[in-house]
């Protein structure tokens, strides 16, 4: 458990950009206070163009929806002995935002504030194959208890969001065709917690969530980013210029079902999708487990898995060492297709980062172009275990207070002119 906040404040955030001048509604208004606050009245006419009047209408418009606070005074430098400016900032208290980060064999649940950042979380374990109804059953009390923690109710939540093991239709927030995900193929998610909230909810792909969490709070900078889960399974989450890269129908990145054939020619071990041969088939998680026992050790799970690698058990490092070899060549791929210019592996195998980098570098730098791999770098997760959670209570955040919808709410709540 967390009761330390997770992930930076606003400010830390990718900058939204700012809306040429003269037509900043107050959606956007909202935007650039969520991006740079705290802000005057001032900076706003300066970074927006808008007259005084406009800033002064839209901020007591954003004050009056409990979307803004104002803040003291504030000293500036350079701006001489007169009354200091007061100024506003996004008001993160106006409600929470609930977000769950759902994987094979465990989950875990966090409540954050309004700028996304998690205030406490709490990790369960819990098998995605019981079905919908029985992980989310799990989920509930956790809810509950989070929000109590805090000194919440069901009325605070502004939205929810959560990330599966599996392929998801977004705009349906459903699952659709897991490989592994048994009972959740269209499940109606939104209507299991719209009987206790009344709130958007938000499914994601759990690579692509963590692939933001590391993203937003670490890497901004790269325009082309990549990040590789290694946990049951194997996934990957594509950002490109800046934005989530989902491809036409939600199904880019699934990286642990390319094929992966043997040096002889081996089309491989049958895979959870029901082809042959997959990278996750070869070196997946629940690969290892199937082979350490056939090798007659006692594993059950991905942390066993990775607990026998860090005790030297020779066949435990050799599986390892295999694995990021055969991961390796399919990054080399990726990265000769993408060019990233970080690509961050996360999940439990990354863990054993001393044997699974190993193979993951020596195939990457000897398959891949040098000009893909020039500037590249290949680094483990900084949040770890927290990634999935961070990022979804981002991507949350942006969605609940995105300008559109903003100022559709707003208009309502003012009635007919």
């Amino acid at each position: 458990m967390s009761t330390t906040p997770v992930g930076p404040p606003g400010a830390s955030y990718v900058a939204t950009p700012v809306p040429p001048a003269g037509i900043v509604g107050p959606g956007e208004l909202l935007a650039l206070f969520r991006a740079r606050s705290p802000l005057t009245r001032t900076d706003v006419m300066t970074l927006t163009g808008l007259s005084r009047s406009t800033v002064n209408q839209r901020i007591d418009l954003l004050i009056d929806a409990g979307l803004l606070v104002e803040r003291g005074p504030d000293v500036v430098p350079g701006r001489g002995r007169g009354r200091p400016a007061g100024s506003f900032a996004f008001n993160v208290e106006r409600g929470v935002l609930l977000v769950c980060d759902i994987g094979a064999t465990a989950l875990r649940a966090a409540i954050c504030d309004l700028s996304g950042r998690v205030l406490e979380d709490r990790p369960l374990v819990s098998d995605v194959t019981e079905g919908p109804e029985a992980v989310l059953a799990r989920v509930d009390p956790l809810f509950a208890e989070l929000l109590a923690a805090c000194g919440r109710s069901a009325a605070d939540v502004r939205g929810i969001a959560l990330s599966v093991p599996g392929p998801v239709d977004r705009e349906q927030a459903t699952v659709v065709s897991p490989p592994i995900m048994t009972g959740w193929d269209r499940f109606d998610i939104r209507g299991w917690f719209a009987r206790t909230y009344d709130c958007p909810l938000l499914l994601e792909k759990d690579a692509t969530a963590m692939a933001w969490g590391e993203y937003r709070t670490h890497y901004g900078e790269a325009d082309t980013f990549l990040m590789i889960k290694l946990g049951t399974g194997v996934g990957a989450g594509i950002i490109a210029g800046g934005r989530i890269h989902r491809g036409a129908d939600g199904a880019a990145g699934d990286i642990g079902h390319t094929q992966a054939t043997g040096e002889d020619g081996d089309v491989g071990p049958l895979c959870r999708c029901g082809n042959s041969g997959c990278v996750e088939a070869r070196a997946g998680g629940w690969a290892m487990i199937r082979d350490l026992a056939a090798a007659g050790r006692d594993v059950s799970t991905v942390d066993e898995v990775v607990e026998r690698i860090r005790t030297a058990d020779p066949v435990a490092v050799g599986l390892a060492r295999a694995a990021g070899r055969v991961l390796g060549v399919a990054l080399a791929e990726t990265v000769n297709i993408l060019n990233p210019r970080v690509v961050v592996v996360g999940g439990q195998l990354a863990e054993a980062e001393e044997q699974i980098f190993a193979g993951l570098r020596e195939m990457v730098y000897s398959r891949s172009l040098p000009l893909a791999t020039r500037r590249l770098e290949l680094r483990r997760s900084r949040l770890d275990e927290r990634a999935g959670s961070v990022g979804l209570a981002l991507l949350l955040a942006d969605h609940v207070f995105a300008p559109a919808t903003v100022d559709a709410v707003l208009a309502d709540s003012a009635g007919p002119a």
